[in-house]
């Protein structure tokens, strides 16, 4: 899995017919399309490609359409993103949900859990808005938890506005994907954690490090808190 994993990455057009050939060519093993199918939704991904428009909603609350396209961010708190990703660990595995400031790529708040369920990501969006401003507009992906009545009617009462990434879209939400990389790639593969606890205090140790260290030439070298904190509307 932390194999299929690393090469979504690399390829997240891939289906379960290249993935098996990835992992094949990789390891050695024989393993077949059904298995690799039966483990990519276990870990909650899918292959990224255009497909067919269906009349089908996609979720009790239905599609909710990007706004994103063409606007200018320019400020904090103007668009939050989130997403699920699947995090190995030596023995088990454990979903991570985060959310970013789109404009300041500040990681506003985060949450482990074992299930791919919606009460989990509900939970860290309540105590994302208590310690932050609420943003005009959140973007998620069409997963079953954010096309969810709770996730839509938690956003709505914050009067929030619901943006939506296209199908087989993954630019649509490029800055958590690309959070997910550098996560994945300088912390999580690298430290290989051995249980939830050890993997709990070592990603809270790298948002710390995200947030309040580390430059991103997008910023001009400034860190997500130095671009967040300096761009938030004074209080009147």
């Amino acid at each position: 899995m932390q194999l299929i994993d690393e090469q979504h990455l690399e390829d997240p057009s891939a289906g379960t017919r290249r993935m098996s050939k990835y992992v094949r060519r990789k390891t050695g093993i024989k393993i077949g399309r059904k298995r690799v199918r039966r483990l990519m939704r276990l870990m909650g991904i899918e292959a990224i490609y255009p497909q067919k428009r269906t009349p089908i909603p996609g979720g009790p609350s239905g599609i909710y359409p990007y706004r994103l396209r063409g606007l200018a961010i320019d400020r904090a708190n103007q668009v939050w993103a989130a997403d699920i990703t699947y995090i190995p660990m030596r023995q088990g595995f454990m979903y991570l949900f985060a959310i970013i400031d789109w404009y300041s790529r500040k990681i506003v708040d985060w949450e482990l859990s074992t299930t791919l369920d919606t009460e989990f990501c509900l939970r860290c969006v309540r105590r994302a808005l208590k310690k932050y401003t609420n943003p005009q507009i959140f973007n998620t992906d069409q997963g079953c938890q954010f096309t969810s009545y709770e996730w839509s009617n938690c956003l709505k009462e914050h009067n929030i506005s619901i943006s939506m990434d296209g199908k087989g879209r993954w630019l649509d939400n490029v800055a958590i994907e690309r959070f997910w990389r550098s996560l994945k790639y300088e912390d999580i593969y690298l430290k290989s954690y051995g249980n939830p606890r050890e993997l709990a205090k070592g990603i809270a140790a790298y948002m710390h490090r995200y947030n309040s260290d580390r430059p991103h030439s997008s910023l001009s070298d400034a860190t997500p808190n130095e671009a967040y904190y300096e761009k938030l509307p004074k209080a009147v």
